[in-house]
């Protein structure tokens, strides 16, 4: 019998983009529950190709708010907020408008972008809307 062999252990990886997402979505909802808000259903998806997504889906009250994360690991180019550009709103208006047809009768809505920069989280209330 010899002695026991010792591995080294791989560096740690950096995170994936993935990864990095969903601790971005995690830091925007401690943010939103920190400020009162609660949550409702995160990740909501539509069925099918071509349908859309929704982040986060919280209540404000009454208010029924479709939050999207958006991170960035710099400010160039007007920085997470400036990235949800009108096709992405579209498809966040779909998957919104798909969500609503479950409920017998819909509430009040908004939609926000919480922006998750370095050090920083900016959230946007009503950013869009759905016209």
């Amino acid at each position: 019998m010899g002695t026991p062999r010792k591995f080294r252990t791989a560096p740690a990886a950096s995170p994936t983009t993935k990864a990095a997402g969903d601790a971005a979505e995690d830091w925007a909802l401690a943010h939103l529950l920190d400020a009162g808000l609660r949550l409702v259903a995160r990740n909501y998806r539509t069925p099918g190709r071509g349908g859309g997504e929704i982040d986060l889906v919280m209540r404000d009250g009454a208010t029924l708010v479709f939050v999207e994360v958006r991170r960035r690991s710099r400010r160039d180019f007007g920085g997470a907020a400036a990235s949800v550009g009108w096709a992405k709103q579209r498809r966040i208006v779909f998957a919104a408008r798909h969500f609503l047809l479950r409920l017998a009768s819909p509430p009040p809505c908004r939609f926000d972008v919480v922006a998750v920069e370095p050090q920083r989280v900016h959230w946007l209330r009503a950013a869009f809307d759905a016209g």
